[in-house]
């Protein structure tokens, strides 16, 4: 049986590629529409577990050209989490948003269930993310 370890999810944005790249790769922007993180900066950020908040090292590598967007997520004990996303045009000229979620760096055995609650929250983040962008 072969465990799956990433989830690919996108969705539409009302708005230009230029104005959803600059908002979704500030990371003092990550607290507005994830989840995840209470607060973010440019070498941290306070994540929410379901156990408690956790204190990480934050790097979020950007190519506007190409419009990447990823983060690298660096825990206490030091394994690092993988975030890669990309704002891409759509064919109307509006931004498309395109994510891939990596299961976190836990043992084997739960990461089946920790990305199977992180499909369900990038869902929803992403489209307060589209609300948040709407034109």
């Amino acid at each position: 049986m072969v465990i799956k370890n990433h989830d690919v999810q996108s969705i539409n944005l009302t708005t230009s590629t230029e104005k959803a790249f600059d908002y979704i790769a500030n990371p003092f922007n990550l607290s507005k529409w994830t989840g995840a993180f209470k607060e973010a900066d440019q070498e941290s950020a306070l994540l929410v577990t379901p156990n408690g908040e956790l204190k990480i090292g934050l790097e979020t590598k950007t190519n506007k050209e190409l419009g990447t967007i990823d983060w690298y997520m660096t825990m206490p004990d030091n394994s690092v989490g993988v975030a890669y996303s990309r704002v891409t045009a759509g064919p109307d000229n509006n931004a498309i948003y395109s994510f891939v979620l990596i299961a976190p760096p836990v043992p084997l055995e739960e990461v089946e269930g920790t990305l199977s609650a992180q499909i369900g929250q990038l869902k929803e983040e992403l489209i307060l993310l589209q609300t948040i962008l709407a034109d």
